[in-house]
């Protein structure tokens, strides 16, 4: 495990006391201590996995599904769950939530920490909201955020409460409810009215404001909530590559951008391409239609250094809590090599350059260590859970902040 300076603020100095089931030291004895999760938040998004839990594939596409699904859980432990509204609702009155619950349930036994996306956006909003007056639109949108809220809380306790705010007043290329609304609230009154909905039915959940925007048009919306008192919990920052890696200069410029309101910040939507970039004129990365894009040798080994790259500086910066990359497979969103899987499921070099990553530079594996006579072992490591075995019985124990930290923990009976 690298323990390099720059991630200090990530690593605690671990002393360990181990106890017998009688709560008495466990002294002079060999264990083997190795790490089970990360604090960090490693995530991708989960769409195939919902299929998978729902038992619908069959054959060829069911294998698909369960290599990346294993993928999946090899590798990242937070997961973004689709509630695009015009998906999930697209008949009034029947939403797609058992469908969705028994997908997310399926992930969170196998410890996947759950964020809901989004809960309103003007794409992919419902159709019939242009049925709507103005009015009825709101009273359908925060109806419909108490809904989906209260109905996964204790599942899904963390949500995109808005998507893309900066642009949606004037979002033009097509009429929806969204937009109608927000032009009548303007953006922080709709912020408001939409964070004070998701706390009402949810008032532990972590609530992002979230966009792609990384200008000063989205600083600005963030002060002025903010100064209005409204309570974002975390800055969602989307990272959408296709025209290139950002670099490190541009990132650490991006993060000089918001770290000023010293909340935490997630890079919610992060994708990088392992095949030809996106011409540099493409000003909203959905006018490049193309039929196939395809991945290449030289793209996936630069997807993978980039990758790699880009994850050691955000992992960097102490305010940032989590990276969720956009899509497993390639071919997804735009049809763009973007996944660290072949769209057949299979890894790609940017999944092993992750990998070791998270599971080697940044992880303890399995290591014997013999305790002192007052039961301590020493060590030091990421942030995240833990488990000490002895004898084959196995304790677990979090360290949760950096630097120099006494961690107890008791063997079971």
């Amino acid at each position: 495990m690298n323990n390099s300076t720059q991630f200090a603020h990530r690593i605690a100095e671990a002393t360990v006391t181990v106890r017998k089931p009688d709560e008495t030291p466990l002294a002079h004895q060999e264990v083997t201590v190795a790490q089970r999760k990360h604090k960090f938040l490693f995530g991708n998004t989960a769409w195939d996995s919902l299929a998978l839990a729902n038992g619908i594939l069959e054959g060829a596409a069911k294998e698909r599904a369960e290599r990346i699904a294993e993928a999946f859980l090899d590798l990242f432990n937070f997961a973004t769950l689709p509630f695009y509204w015009g998906r999930f609702e697209p008949e009034r009155g029947k939403p797609g939530t058992a469908f969705m619950r028994k997908g997310a349930q399926w992930l969170a036994e196998r410890g996947i920490v759950l964020k809901g996306h989004p809960l309103c956006w003007h794409t992919v909003t419902a159709p019939w909201l242009l049925e709507l007056s103005n009015a009825e639109i709101l009273e359908a949108q925060i109806a419909r955020i108490h809904r989906d809220v209260a109905d996964f809380a204790g599942l899904v306790d963390m949500w995109d409460v808005l998507n893309e705010v900066v642009i949606m007043p004037v979002f033009d290329k097509y009429d929806n409810g969204i937009t109608r609304i927000c032009k009548e609230l303007g953006r922080i009154k709709m912020v408001r009215t939409m964070f004070n909905a998701a706390r009402e039915a949810n008032p532990g959940a972590i609530l992002l404001l979230n966009d792609f925007d990384v200008s000063s048009a989205y600083d600005i919306l963030v002060e002025g909530c903010l100064e209005a008192g409204i309570k974002i919990d975390v800055i969602g920052i989307q990272s959408h590559m296709h025209q290139g890696y950002w670099g490190v200069e541009k990132t650490q410029w991006v993060l000089a951008n918001f770290e000023r309101f010293g909340l935490p910040i997630h890079f919610t939507e992060t994708t990088l391409v392992s095949g030809d970039l996106m011409p540099a004129h493409i000003v909203d990365l959905n006018d490049w239609q193309v039929d196939e894009w395809p991945s290449t040798p030289e793209g996936e080994a630069r997807q993978a250094e980039e990758i790699v790259t880009h994850y050691k500086t955000l992992l960097a910066h102490p305010l940032v809590e989590g990276i969720t990359y956009w899509g497993m497979t390639d071919g997804g969103w735009l049809k763009a090599p973007g996944g660290f899987l072949t769209q057949d499921g299979y890894p790609k070099p940017s999944y092993y350059a992750l990998r070791d990553l998270i599971k080697g530079e940044w992880w303890l594996a399995p290591t014997k260590m013999r305790t002192d006579a007052a039961g301590k072992v020493r060590f030091t490591g990421f942030l995240g859970e833990y488990a000490v075995t002895y004898n084959e019985e196995t304790a677990t124990f979090n360290l949760a902040s950096s630097g120099a930290i006494a961690v107890e923990t008791t063997l079971p009976g």
